[in-house]
This record gives C-alpha cells, structure tokens and sequence, in this order.
C-alpha cells in the first residue's frame, strides 16, 4: 500500500493512521472500512490534528503517529510501528495472537488435544466464574466432547475465533446438528484458530462495560445494546446505548445501578483485571467488555464475559460523543450517549447526531450509523 502525502509529511504534525492488518482477520471492507475511516477522522479532529492517512504491514510508520488499527495488536506488531503504551494507539496490545480472541474467555477441556503459543490456563482458571459455561477447543474431536458435555443442559453455541457482531456463529439443539456443524469446519483452521463451545441463553440481554484512556481523560461506562432488522430479514446488532462517567470503574460502581448493572460491571472489571494479571505485556486505551445475561434453556439464570474488544468497536462512536464532552467541559461529570446501526431506505438522523456512515453496501445494503451524547446528571451518587 503506497502511503498518503500526509503521511510522507508526518513529522510536521501528530498524524492519525489506520493500520490493515494482514493475518488473523480478514481485510475490513465496503461499509466497514469507511465506518473506520470516519471514526479515525473524528478522533483527530478530537487530538486537533489530521487523519494522516492509511498504511499496511508493508509500510514503514511515520514517527509521532497515533494509531487506530482495525484489530487487536501484538507485541511484535506493535514493536514494530512504534507503539510502546496506551498513549500510542486507540486500541490494545496483547503478547500473543490468541489473547486478542474471544477463545481466551473460556478454559481447555481436562485432557484436550492442543492449546495455541501464549495460552494462560491461569487466567482460564481465574475466569471460570466469570463467563458461561464452555470451552474453547482446537480439535474436531475436542469440539464434539465439549458439546456433548453441554447439550444435556440445552442448546449450545458454536462460535469462529474471528466472528463479530454475532456472526460466525452457529447454533445447535442435538448431536445431529453438531455433526453436520463439525463438518463445515476445516482441520487446519481449526487447529490454528479454535472455536468456543458455549451455553445458549435463550433469554438474554447484552450489557457493554468498557473504559477509554485519551490524552488526560478516562472515561467508564455502561450499557445496554440493541438488535434491529436487516436488509434481510435477520436480527443483528443495532447499536447501544451507554451512561459514561469521568473517571474508572470505581466512579462507575459509584452510580445508582441495577443489580444487573452492578453485576455485569464487577464481572468485567474482574476480567479485565485477570488479563492485566496473566497475559504480561497487554495494554489498552480502548476496553469493551460483552456481558450476557440472561436464562438457558432449563431457565437456570446466568451472567458473563462472552468476549472483550480492545480495538475500534461498535460502541467507539459514542465513547467519541464523551470524550468530545468531557474535553469541552471539564465540569462535566456523566454523558449519556447512544449509537446506532439501522438498515433500509429514509432513516431519519435525528438533529444534533454525528453520522458515521450512509450509503449502499454491496453485502448488507442500505445502511445508516450515528450516534448521539449530551451531558447528564448523576443519579443517585457521585463520581468522585
């Protein structure tokens, strides 16, 4: 990739890149790269500065650059682009590939076949309670042990390494199901990446817990997500909305919460905690914590950790309303703020919303993302 001319003059400004990377996940593209595109021109404009442009592995850095990649970095890929704390980039930095994954939400079956370099059974050990039940697996043979020892208990989920947004997902109701799933799956891929084995829950509600570090500022927060109808006719996610307070987790814990709330913030909080404590090497400035709550299908009531972000999410545009609050007014202690994702022709975007994206994707269609924030009081405590 040739970089841009704002790029070959970085070192006379702060620059914001977007970095491709190559490997783990597929190149992002049609909606998505110019969703990332936007974000990374709106958190320059934030820094007061310029979005330099776009690089990939191929391309030497230019020096005194902020990054924005569009995955999870490693230790090796951040070396390499100039990128030593949470300072550098918006985003995270993990010792190893799999940590970047959701496969590290759950623990290897007792006698599985393989684990990928870097694996922490520490930190699975450590998180048991803290997500559903399930395993992460890398063997067709794992795969079927793990959800055998599931079923019994209702359906089970059968999710990618590299699935987001709900996609890359398959759900199974019987031994007949999960062969022909198991037959979809490729031994390599499989061998390489893994897959996670999880309880479903039928009833379910997805909270976002997560923490941004930009520049002076931290700002916690809380919320709920949404599903909408696609171009298609599925449900898929839609966007959420989030209460943000200046400050940690312990100004979060402060506010007037659920016990809900107050649960899927603690079992985050601890979940990242764990990943600070046994994947030596990991830093962020950009947290995002699925907690799924919700009843399986033998109504048991259940609460957890399905899988962390540290990089750009579906949340950033709103966690982008707070900070932009946060830094025009220092008094400002809680924003509520909201995005969202809606598909089809005619979608209204309410007056005062910053947009994202608008246009046709050749793979989902018609698309519109916004989002909104405004300052809020602080129900029922104080951030202090």
């Amino acid at each position: 990739m040739e970089p841009s001319n704002a790029l070959a003059s970085a070192s006379m400004a702060v620059p914001v890149i977007v970095l491709y990377r190559s490997g783990r996940i597929a190149a992002p593209r049609g909606h998505e790269i110019d969703t990332l595109r936007e974000l990374a021109r709106q958190i320059a404009a934030l820094k007061g500065t310029q979005f330099a442009g776009e690089i990939d592995e191929s391309c030497a850095p230019p020096t005194h650059c902020y990054l924005i990649a569009d995955d999870t970095l490693t230790l090796v890929e951040a070396g390499k682009l100039g990128v030593g704390s949470a300072h550098d980039l918006y985003g995270g930095v993990v010792p190893c590939a799999v940590a970047a994954t959701k496969l590290i939400a759950h623990g290897l079956l007792v006698g599985g076949k393989s684990s990928p370099p870097g694996w922490s059974d520490q930190f699975s050990a450590r998180t048991a309670s803290l997500v559903l039940p399930g395993y992460s697996v890398f063997s067709r043979a794992d795969a079927r042990r793990a959800a055998h020892l599931l079923l019994d208990g209702g359906r089970v989920r059968i999710k990618r390494a590299d699935g987001t947004g709900g996609a890359g997902q398959e759900l199974v109701a019987s031994r007949e199901q999960l062969e022909v799933v198991l037959d979809a799956l490729d031994d390599q891929v499989l061998r390489a990446a893994g897959i996670v084995v999880e309880r479903h829950l039928s009833t379910v509600e997805t909270i976002s817990v997560g923490q941004v570090l930009f520049g002076d500022i931290v700002a916690s927060y809380h919320g709920v997500q949404h599903l909408t109808v696609n171009n298609h006719g599925h449900e898929v996610y839609g966007g959420t909305d989030l209460t943000v307070v200046r400050g940690g987790f312990d100004s979060l814990m402060n506010l007037e919460l659920s016990d809900g709330a107050r649960e899927a913030i603690a079992k985050a909080r601890a979940f990242d905690a764990a990943v600070q404590s046994n994947y030596a090497g990991f830093f962020a400035s950009r947290r995002n914590y699925d907690v799924a709550r919700g009843l399986d299908d033998a109504g048991v009531q259940h609460c957890g950790v399905l899988e962390q972000s540290w990089r750009v999410g579906g949340a950033t545009g709103a966690e982008i309303g707070a900070l932009r609050i946060f830094s025009a007014e220092p008094e400002a202690q809680v924003v509520h703020a909201s995005t969202r994702e809606l598909y089809g022709h005619g979608v209204q975007v309410p007056e005062g919303a910053r947009l994202v994206y608008r246009g046709v994707d050749a793979r989902v269609g018609e698309i519109t993302k916004f989002y909104t924030a405004e300052s809020g009081s602080i129900p029922g405590g104080n951030c202090a």
